[in-house]
């Protein structure tokens, strides 16, 4: 069966119009409010407020740096003993070669007694071996020249039997007799000079042998007794003794470190940096600081690439003359050039870097009386100023102080 469809009364279709609307509005008016309360007012007289300028950027970094000596050199004794007698005391002036402390050490004596012994033993025994080698080589002289003499009797007994024998004055068995005697001299001689050679080979090296090990006896003597030198702690260089930690009586070890001595014919700087600038900083940079109304110039020497506590060290040197009286343990305020100068955007530093890190900042407008809030980045910094690289232009004023009032509002009104 077929339903009949009722007409809308107008009246209901105005009314729906009415209540879409009156909601649109309230959305509106929702996010005029809403936006408003992004805004945050604020005293203009408490702010900083700073001018963007385009100028020349110092590429720079400030900090102290310290006087040291320009080599520190550690006192260690190659010896160890118990301390004797300090001979200079702490902060007095050293030559080289000076003698600093003497230590004692019995074991090390005892060790120079028994190489003295041991030296004088040797020795006995090579004096007694070249005795016995003496009266064999006279023995052996002897029973040379016995056997020369004994060849040249058979001999000429035998060319004489061999005369007789030819003109049948002795009998064959005699001749042949001579003859076999003065062979059997011979031959025996000829032996008896090769052993005499070889004898006299085998001498002349155990000589040389036994005075090869002689001289190393002594060398080590002499070696042991140069220990016992050592015992005496002396300067390695001219200056000054910063340090000695020891008392007497102290056992102290070899290698042990007991103090230092400053060089003071030169000095050098020391300082430390922000691990920022750990990729910038090299040898070969330059510093300054004014000292007395005169500009000093220092020369990176070294960089230690240990990072602790968020920290780094340098070490520089002089270029050219140092200040008048100084000393060691100085400060020095000092500007450290990391590069060179070029023209830039600039805004002074401030307190609003430690809330934004430099990504935004709040810009005025031509009238001065907002401030909204823009996104920047920086580049570069000294001690004075920021580098802009994009999100400013010159001759705009921006709000440098602190932003911890602001919070997250995105307009500040400034009142007077």
């Amino acid at each position: 069966m077929d339903r009949k469809i009722k007409k809308t009364n107008p009246i209901y279709r105005y009314l729906l119009y009415g209540a879409a609307a009156v909601a649109l509005i309230t959305g509106l008016m929702w996010l005029v409010l809403g936006s408003q309360t992004q805004a945050v007012k604020a005293s203009k007289k408490q702010q900083t407020i700073s001018r963007v300028t385009r100028g020349l950027f110092k590429d720079y970094v400030r900090l102290n740096g310290q006087v040291v000596p320009i080599q520190v050199v550690q006192v260690s004794p190659e010896e160890g003993g118990i301390v004797r007698e300090k001979i200079i005391e702490e902060g007095s002036k050293v030559k080289k070669g000076d003698i600093i402390l003497k230590l004692s050490n019995s074991n090390l004596d005892l060790q120079i007694l028994n190489a003295e012994a041991e030296l004088a033993e040797k020795q006995n025994l090579l004096r007694n071996t070249q005795i016995t080698m003496q009266q064999d080589l006279l023995n052996n002289r002897t029973e040379r020249i016995s056997l020369d003499m004994d060849v040249r009797r058979k001999k000429r007994n035998y060319e004489q039997n061999k005369r007789l024998y030819h003109e049948k004055l002795i009998s064959r068995e005699e001749y042949l007799q001579s003859e076999e005697d003065y062979e059997l001299a011979r031959k025996k001689h000829g032996l008896i000079s090769q052993r005499l050679k070889q004898d006299s080979i085998y001498r002349s090296a155990q000589m040389e042998q036994m005075e090869e090990n002689l001289a190393n006896m002594r060398q080590n003597v002499l070696m042991v007794r140069e220990r016992r030198e050592k015992l005496n702690v002396r300067s390695s260089i001219d200056g000054e003794l910063g340090l000695l930690d020891v008392e007497l009586g102290q056992s102290i070890g070899a290698g042990e470190k007991i103090g230092q001595i400053n060089d003071l014919s030169d000095f050098k700087v020391e300082a430390l940096l922000d691990e920022h600038y750990i990729d910038r900083v090299r040898t070969g940079l330059t510093a300054t600081f004014v000292r007395d109304e005169k500009t000093y110039r220092l020369r990176i020497r070294k960089v230690y690439p240990e990072v602790r506590d968020g920290r780094f060290r340098i070490d520089m040197v002089f270029v050219g003359a140092h200040p008048d009286k100084i000393r060691s343990g100085q400060t020095y305020n000092l500007n450290l050039e990391l590069g060179k100068s070029e023209q830039a955007l600039l805004i002074p530093k401030g307190t609003f870097f430690q809330t934004t890190g430099g990504k935004w900042i709040f810009v005025l407008d031509k009238n001065g009386e907002k401030a909204y809030r823009r996104p920047i980045r920086i580049g570069r910094q000294n001690p004075q100023y920021y580098e802009v690289t994009e999100g400013l232009e010159p001759g705009e004023e921006v709000i440098t102080s602190g932003y911890e009032a602001f919070k997250n509002n995105e307009i500040v009104l400034l009142t007077e």
